[in-house]
């Protein structure tokens, strides 16, 4: 079974070719580092390929090219010896604690400061010279210098890739928080765009409609009066919304939104429009003026409810109703329920889908459908259709709604 080894890396392959050459020169002009050792000069150039040979290890392979590179540099030592070969086996041990495992990188500074610390006390306690640190010296340059350096280069890596990683992150958290902005900005501008628009263009579509079916001047008249009406409030409207749009400062909630104070004019367009059209608001006198978010949203779902009824609804009497509780604001919407006698513009179910988002960044709850006319509290047993908002009225701190008890 043959071994393979990874092809070794192009900066490896440079230090070894380099070290090899300087060695050879080194041999050459007779610059050796020791003298009167049992072999002879020749026998240096051993070690010397044998680490080149592992430094191309260096990166693959760590912790062997450092076992076998311990040897060779012990086996130097027994002849003339080379700088180069010195050089090498400090670079090797660099790289086991940069490159080697987690462990490694742990073990090998420990176990190189205890072995130079164990030279100098037991070359001291030998040779009874001073000059006997100088070995202890030279032990720490070679094993225990290259393995602390490798160590902070170690330290450093991890550190940048942890911050880079870190980068990395929050670029990515950065971009979801971008696209969540980007997707809820274009739900609400739809909504908007939805509420103001749809009210006035599905008058104009209805009166259009009996307009051109009916052949009577007066009834032709009167159509396209509210239909010069409606495009100009939704002329209005789409300005308004542009202005919106078109404006930096722009914190979120427009500053010019509708609020249940205009709800008079809105049930007299409804009314223009040719709903009947009743408003029983219990509110008390002088209740507290509500948050502009929870007074847009009711506003907005009782327009959207008098143009499903205006498109929709048989007909009849419909009763819009506002009710103070304990911390919410209650809003029921009914409309006769059955099939319009008149011209109907069609519908995508997008108003519906609107007023319950309305309902539910607010926290609060959201139905609607057909049910009968005692239930809704009129007195008859007939169908009608209902749609019921409950707002809560403090959006930072949602308690349980007190249906029971009014302010």
């Amino acid at each position: 079974m043959v071994l393979s080894l990874p092809r070794p890396h192009r900066v490896d392959v440079q230090i070894a070719v380099g070290s090899v050459l300087a060695g050879l020169a080194l041999w050459g002009l007779g610059l050796h580092m020791q003298t009167d050792r049992p072999l002879g000069t020749t026998w240096a150039l051993i070690p010397l390929f044998v680490l080149a040979c592992l430094e191309l290890l260096r990166r693959s392979r760590p912790q062997t090219a450092l076992v076998i590179g311990t040897v060779a540099l012990v086996a130097d030592q027994f002849t003339a010896g080379n700088l180069a070969s010195v050089m090498m086996f400090t670079d090797i041990m660099y790289a086991a604690v940069v490159y080697g495992t987690p462990a490694a990188a742990r073990r090998i500074p420990v176990t190189t400061g205890l072995i130079t610390v164990a030279v100098t006390i037991g070359f001291l306690a030998w040779l009874r010279e001073p000059e006997a640190i100088l070995i202890g010296v030279v032990t720490g340059l070679v094993s225990f210098a290259p393995a602390t350096t490798g160590v902070l280069v170690r330290t450093h890596r991890e550190a940048a890739g942890t911050a880079r990683l870190r980068a990395e992150q929050t670029a990515l958290l950065a971009e979801m928080d971008r696209v969540q902005a980007i997707t809820a900005e274009r739900a609400r501008m739809a909504r908007e765009l939805h509420d103001m628009v749809a009210n006035h263009l599905s008058a104009i579509a209805i009166h259009s409609t009996a307009a051109l079916s009916l052949d009577d001047p007066k009834t032709t008249k009167d159509a396209l009066s509210v239909i010069r009406e409606n495009s100009v409030e939704g002329l209005a409207e789409m300005r308004r919304l542009i202005g919106i749009l078109r404006d930096p400062s722009d914190d979120g909630v427009p500053t010019a939104s509708p609020t249940l104070d205009g709800l008079g004019s809105l049930i007299g367009n409804a009314r223009t429009n040719g709903l009947d059209v009743t408003l029983d608001d219990t509110r008390p006198p002088d209740s507290s003026k509500l948050p502009a978010p929870v007074e847009l949203a009711a506003y907005r779902i009782i327009q959207e409810s008098l143009t499903n009824a205006l498109k929709h609804a048989s007909p009849g009497l419909v009763t819009v109703t506002l009710t103070q509780l304990r911390r919410a604001l209650e809003v029921r919407v009914t409309s006769p329920y059955g099939s319009p006698s008149g011209p109907r513009a069609p519908g995508s179910g997008a108003g519906l889908v609107g007023m319950r988002e309305r309902t539910e960044l607010l926290g609060g709850t959201f139905e609607s459908g057909p049910e009968s006319s005692a239930e809704s509290g009129d007195g008859d047993d007939r169908k009608v259709w209902s749609v019921h908002a409950t707002l809560p009225v403090d959006v930072s701190d949602l308690d349980p709604i007190d249906e029971g008890v009014t302010e």
